[in-house]
């Protein structure tokens, strides 16, 4: 009997993962679960510095874990997901490009983002919660469910005291750790342009979704794995230069203001644990099984590796914890939310729907670079999108596909709000471009591309024509707009030669019979057809190459009649938009 390859793979990777979770969560809870309902609380996580703009590639960090999370709860499981708010990061530099900021921002390099005045004009009380807001609402949107952990309130209520006083008695095991890797055993000759890896990793992993810090101060006094902000300029540039573990006395000094007190760290709340300590002193603290790091924060010697180490003198366990790959932009390198004007998850819903988007992210493995469009590529991910809903509808589609488009369209919790009549993206576009928002045409044209099932109101395609109509208004160069001529080209109608004349009559001959979208469409492929002596139906498998020039020809003819150039809309929404008698008078009837 012939062995029999096996199918593709049935399940995706979100259902993998989430097997994954379930069973390691269970074991660290002492054995596997009689039932759902005894399991274990599982807790994920995903960790977002407010430092500026919280881009798409962010958006990854948390993505990932979400539809884990949502596996696991539409599996019957309790799940939290915290969202880490780095807020109590240090303000590290000003970004460029963001709007109502200056240099005067440089004064406070140093202080903790919420003591960060907020851009000018910022309804928000700091730089910290000005960014976090717009990613709030985007998540909301996302039918992201989450529990919002801020790093500042944290600290300064004193929640972590007991995790910084034992960090603190077991600096001498911490140092040990990192001394593993630290950069004073890279040669001090490095080759021009190579950066050590803690230097790469600073630059790499800021706003990433974890604070870039050093490991520690290690002065004349030894290393600490604490550091304080000052009590008079509330900037980190200290250095610990004694501290008594009996006591809890710590003794620092500023070089920014040259401040130096003495504290007593059992009662002091203004301060944190390095990044590459307090991250896995969270892992032990909240038990997080699962939390996704970008590849700046998983090559050797970076702080997940590190971390992995570190969490077990918290007496805690390193999550499952995969590796996501960049996320790009179309025609954008990699992106960095150190600087300004980077996309963010509220720029992509302006000009997509929050199903498009939750499906970019779950339909590739979190390994898998991917790009988001804002260009001219968004209108082909629609047509693949709605292609895949329509098999979805009709039962043709692979599991694998099937999961990521459940992925999209809604959680645990139900189904996100949708289009009801999800009207081809290009066609929404097309029309918002030629109708500049006049809602009243709009209506007139989308009323007349089914004539037997006419839209009665634009709510029918709303939210997905809003978002078209913003893309064509924000990402659509002004010289790449559509604008009808008001006149018709005299000129190059009496230029024209027998074959010219011949073409236009026949498409206006059929225009009152075909003026539908499809009509049109048969109307316009099918008279270069009919002038070469074949049937308006003829296949292109029963057609000569020449048809195709034929066709080409053809279009770039009428697009110079309507638009003046050679290229537009497609040609059946044009002249629908268009409409009978201005396309009559403009063809030169």
């Amino acid at each position: 009997m012939p062995i029999v390859a096996q199918s593709t793979e049935t399940t995706d990777w979100v259902s993998r993962f989430a097997d994954e979770v379930i069973e390691e969560s269970e074991r660290r809870a002492s054995g596997a679960a009689k039932s759902v309902a005894t399991a274990p609380v599982v807790v994920v996580a995903s960790g977002l510095s407010p430092s500026g703009p919280i881009h798409l590639g962010n958006l990854r960090e948390v993505m990932t874990p979400h539809l884990v999370a949502d596996e696991i709860r539409r599996r019957g499981y309790t799940v939290r997901h915290l969202i880490s708010w780095d807020d109590y990061d240090r303000y590290r530099k000003v970004p460029a490009g963001v709007p109502g900021v200056d240099d005067s921002w440089a004064e406070h390099i140093g202080k903790p983002l919420t003591s960060v005045p907020a851009p000018k004009g910022s309804a928000y009380p700091n730089w910290a919660e000005h960014f976090k807001a717009a990613m709030v609402k985007a998540l909301a949107e996302l039918g992201v469910e989450y529990e919002g952990i801020s790093q500042t309130e944290q600290y300064t209520s004193g929640v972590y005291r007991e995790q910084v006083l034992f960090a603190m008695k077991h600096r001498g095991d911490i140092d040990a750790i990192l001394d593993q890797y630290r950069t004073k055993k890279t040669p001090a000759k490095k080759q021009q342009g190579q950066k050590p890896v803690d230097e790469a990793e600073l630059e790499a992993a800021e706003g990433s979704g974890a604070a870039a810090e050093d490991d520690g101060s290690s002065g004349s006094a030894g290393y600490f794995p604490y550091k304080p902000y000052c009590g008079r300029c509330e900037k980190d540039l200290t250095t610990v230069t004694a501290y008594d573990d009996d006591t809890t006395e710590l003794s620092y000094t500023c070089t920014a203001c040259g401040h130096f007190e003495t504290v007593r760290l059992s009662e002091f709340n203004r301060g944190k644990l390095v990044w590459k300590v307090d991250w896995p002193m969270r892992w032990a603290y909240e038990g997080v099984v699962f939390e996704p790091s970008g590849v700046d924060h998983s090559s050797p010697g970076s702080s997940f590796q590190v971390g992995g180490q570190i969490v077990g003198i918290f007496g805690g366990k390193q999550p499952i914890g995969p590796m996501y790959a960049f996320v790009g932009i179309s025609g954008m390198a990699k992106m960095s939310s150190s600087k300004g004007g980077v996309p963010t998850p509220a720029d992509a819903l302006q000009i997509m729907e929050p199903q498009l988007l939750r499906w970019l992210y779950a339909r590739r493995r979190p390994n898998q670079s991917f790009k988001i469009a804002f260009d001219q590529e968004i209108q082909r991910l629609y047509d693949e999108w709605d292609k895949l809903a329509a098999k979805v509808a009709d039962g043709a589609v692979l599991p694998a596909d099937a999961a990521a488009y459940a992925r999209a369209v809604g959680t645990a919790a139900g189904d996100l709000p949708r289009t009801p009549r999800p009207m081809p993206y290009r066609t929404l576009a097309s029309v918002a471009d030629i109708t500049a928002g006049a809602e009243d045409q709009t209506l007139r044209i989308l009323s007349e591309l089914d004539p037997e099932n006419p839209l009665t109101s634009l709510d029918e395609v709303r939210p997905r024509l809003d978002k078209a109509e913003t893309w064509i208004n924000t990402q659509v160069p002004a010289e790449e707009r559509t604008v009808v001529r008001d006149e018709p080209d005299t000129d190059l109608l009496k230029s024209l030669d027998d074959q010219g004349r011949e073409s236009l009559r026949l498409l206006l001959e059929g225009l009152d019979s075909n003026w539908s979208l499809d009509g049109l469409t048969h109307l316009v492929y099918g008279v270069p057809k009919v002038q070469a002596g074949f049937s308006a139906d003829a296949t292109p498998k029963e057609l000569p190459p020449e048809i195709k020039v034929a066709q080409r020809t053809f279009f770039a003819l009428l697009y110079h009649l309507l638009v003046g150039r050679d290229t537009g809309p497609r040609l059946p929404t044009l002249l629908l938009a268009v409409g009978q008698d201005r396309v009559r008078k403009l063809l030169g009837a």
